[in-house]
């Protein structure tokens, strides 16, 4: 079980890196392309486009967590949304861990969604965080 983790987690790493580099290079280009296009083609394709738009929500996430912490309403809840972050991005990089783990191609597509999907979801949480 244990192997199995670490091999995942080598696995996983690539595909962890490309969406920061990514994100570096998408805040220095400016955002491309349409977050709502779909990602179709070569599995080369698709992993690229789901790596885009990830780069793309984890923009908008970095920018909407450094708004929540000015938001915050002292040190306290400040600082528990730090923990909560970090904590929310191990968790994110081992839920999607598994879905490498899987068998064939496809499951670098499953993983792929899973950084994306999750990732959109936690910006637009802390998107609203103040508009409760």
């Amino acid at each position: 079980m244990k192997s199995a983790l670490a091999a995942g987690a080598c696995r996983l790493r690539p595909l962890i890196a490309a969406v920061l580099v990514t994100a570096t290079s998408s805040a220095f280009a400016g955002d491309q392309g349409d977050p709502e296009q779909s990602c179709d083609g070569s599995t080369y394709q698709m992993v690229e486009c789901l790596k885009a738009k990830t780069a793309q929500w984890d923009k908008r996430m970095n920018v909407a967590y450094q708004q929540a912490l000015k938001d915050a309403a002292g040190d306290r809840q400040r600082e528990q949304l730090r923990i909560a972050q970090r904590l929310w991005i191990q968790y994110r990089d081992a839920n999607c861990l598994y879905y490498d783990l899987g068998e064939g191609t496809i499951a670098r597509l499953d993983a792929g969604e899973s950084m994306r999907s999750m990732t959109e979801a936690r910006a637009k949480e802390l998107e609203n965080l103040g508009h409760q």
